[in-house]
């Protein structure tokens, strides 16, 4: 018998916010639109922590561990969650995600953040089947790196950077999302940090026993985030890359419509070798901002998608 997962109703008053409608969810939360009670034309978004496996509503409002003899894998979600929302409340960038504030009430956790109209890049992605421009790919991505890089300055690493996780608003600002995946450096050998992986997105490392993870993790999906901007589909799983890699080199497939300083950088980044791939997000950025020459510019060829979805 199914258990009951409905979102909480409109209408519904949690903490200082009235929820106004289900925005979307996944498989450990869901996320609204939602105003302040004291002023109804602030809006924000509101996540909360609700893993559909572990967890039932039991009225309108409250959750509780699906097994209440057994409550230790929910709680510990929970703490987890409410630990993501802490440590993005302090992580002040103009490409990061901004949560405003963070409670904890009806027996899970919540976390609320600045409503940011824009377009989901996957969305994005979908719609175009790809093919989408240099000219935007080497706006939007120097700017994720940016952000990257001050998560990586603080020893945190993002390991879930994929094209349904990048937000972008008007005036091409791309926003990283959904830190649920979020762990330090030094505690990046325990399995449970290789659990999140996105089958396309992680690298080898992530998803295996094969090294240790660090800067160079988050690189590869930034990568494979970009190749799939071009191609339009997520790249073949990295364990499927380690012997007899079925996919050709971003140089080889695509030079008749990029230019080979960006595709030289997706591969580069793509090594299914960690040692291989650039160390830092300097690095990678360096090679980003090595603009073609002239006339290699004007030999790219093929219609490309340059209809940026925030141009005023």
């Amino acid at each position: 018998m199914a258990h009951n997962i409905a979102p909480l109703p409109n209408g519904t008053q949690v903490d200082e916010y009235i929820i106004d409608s289900v925005l979307g969810g996944g498989g450990f939360s869901i996320v609204y639109n939602a105003h302040l009670v004291s002023d109804s034309e602030k809006t924000v978004i509101i996540k909360e922590f609700m893993p559909k496996k572990l967890a039932v509503r039991i009225n309108d409002t409250e959750i509780s561990s699906l097994d209440p003899s057994a409550p230790e894998a929910y709680n510990k979600g929970r703490k987890l969650f409410f630990q993501e929302a802490s440590t993005l409340a302090t992580l002040k960038h103009p490409n990061i995600v901004d949560v405003t504030n963070f409670f904890q009430t009806n027996g899970t956790a919540y976390m609320v953040m600045k409503d940011e109209k824009g377009v989901n890049l996957q969305d994005y992605i979908r719609k175009y089947k790809g093919r989408l421009s240099e000219k935007l790919l080497r706006k939007v991505f120097p700017q994720i790196l940016s952000g990257v890089k001050m998560l990586h300055d603080r020893d945190l690493l993002h390991l879930d950077i994929k094209p349904s996780n990048i937000h972008l608003r008007q005036g091409g600002r791309p926003l990283l999302l959904d830190f649920g995946a979020v762990r330090e450096k030094m505690k990046t050998r325990l399995y449970e940090a290789r659990i999140v992986a996105t089958s396309g997105f992680a690298p080898i490392e992530q998803i295996t026993e094969r090294g240790y993870m660090g800067t160079w993790t988050d690189i590869y999906a930034i990568g494979a985030t970009m190749r799939s901007c071009i191609e339009g589909c997520a790249p073949p799983p990295a364990n499927k890359r380690v012997e007899n890699d079925p996919m050709k080199p971003a140089t080889d497939m695509f030079k008749r419509k990029y230019s080979k300083t960006l595709l030289e950088a997706i591969d580069w980044a793509m090594e299914p070798d960690p040692r291989l791939r650039p160390q830092s997000c300097d690095e990678l950025l360096e090679m980003l901002e090595k603009m073609p020459p002239e006339d290699e510019q004007q030999s790219i060829l093929g219609k490309l998608v340059d209809a940026l979805p925030w141009k005023k």
